[in-house]
């Protein structure tokens, strides 16, 4: 059985939260998730793992029970962990985490991501942005193109070395989304972006960026404001490829 001390969760006033007010509980079982989700994320507990029981995962935490149970709920709808009567919270297997999740997103770019999870999310990513590139082409309008000009601008002044430049970068791949017209491309608007995100910070960690990767961008709003739904998939694919080889970059540096 896993040992629960092995995460550290206190904060000044923590260990009163069951009694707290409704904002500051909310703020104790979020943190709760935070550090329990990069524990599994990280590879801390192994699927298979059986946390503590309630009580005593809650004692030896100093947290209250109700903050504990308010983060196994959010850990499960997520796919992390399985939690039954009498059998305990149990860590489910990979297979079984929904790995586009924002947070599981960040947890795992939190540490060393594994090379064949970045791997996959670039596959993912230059399976449906090329698509979704050449049916924004097809179907963007006026407001979409002044959307993606704008984030281009803030990509260009913020560089994306800084959080309102990859706030930018995210606003961008998220108005081409729009643009398809597709509530089906819609839903992983989120997955999507926190991608991009995640790769885009990994990437700069210990260094600056390789190359300039906004040109790239520029050539996809190009093609989507021409209406040439082949040129834009065509650069949507060339970027993702070029994002790729400088992440594994990243990784072996």
């Amino acid at each position: 059985m896993t040992n629960a001390k092995a995460i550290e969760v206190k904060t000044d006033g923590e260990a009163k939260a069951k009694s707290a007010p409704r904002g500051p509980g909310r703020r104790l079982h979020g943190s709760l998730v935070h550090k329990l989700g990069l524990a599994i994320l990280s590879g801390q507990y192994a699927p298979g793992d059986i946390l503590s029981g309630e009580v005593a995962f809650a004692e030896e935490l100093e947290v209250s029970r109700s903050a504990y149970r308010e983060a196994v709920q959010v850990l499960t709808a997520k796919g992390l962990v399985e939690s039954r009567p009498k059998a305990g919270t149990r860590i489910l297997p990979r297979n079984r985490w929904n790995l586009l999740d924002p947070d599981v997103l960040a947890w795992a770019f939190a540490g060393e991501p594994d090379i064949e999870f970045v791997r996959s999310l670039f596959e993912l990513r230059a399976i449906v942005e090329p698509a979704a590139a050449r049916l924004a082409a097809e179907r963007r309008d006026r407001n979409d193109l002044k959307i993606m000009k704008d984030a281009l601008a803030a990509m260009r002044r913020h560089t994306l070395a800084t959080e309102a430049g990859r706030a930018a970068d995210r606003d961008f791949h998220n108005a081409i989304l729009q643009a398809t017209r597709n509530e089906a491309l819609l839903v992983l608007n989120a997955s999507i972006g926190a991608a991009v995100n995640w790769t885009t910070q990994f990437k700069q960690r210990s260094r600056a960026l390789p190359r300039n990767p906004i040109p790239d961008h520029v050539r996809v709003y190009d093609a989507i404001a021409a209406s040439d739904g082949t040129a834009a998939s065509e650069a949507m694919s060339e970027l993702v490829h070029l994002a790729l080889e400088d992440t594994r970059s990243a990784m072996k540096g």
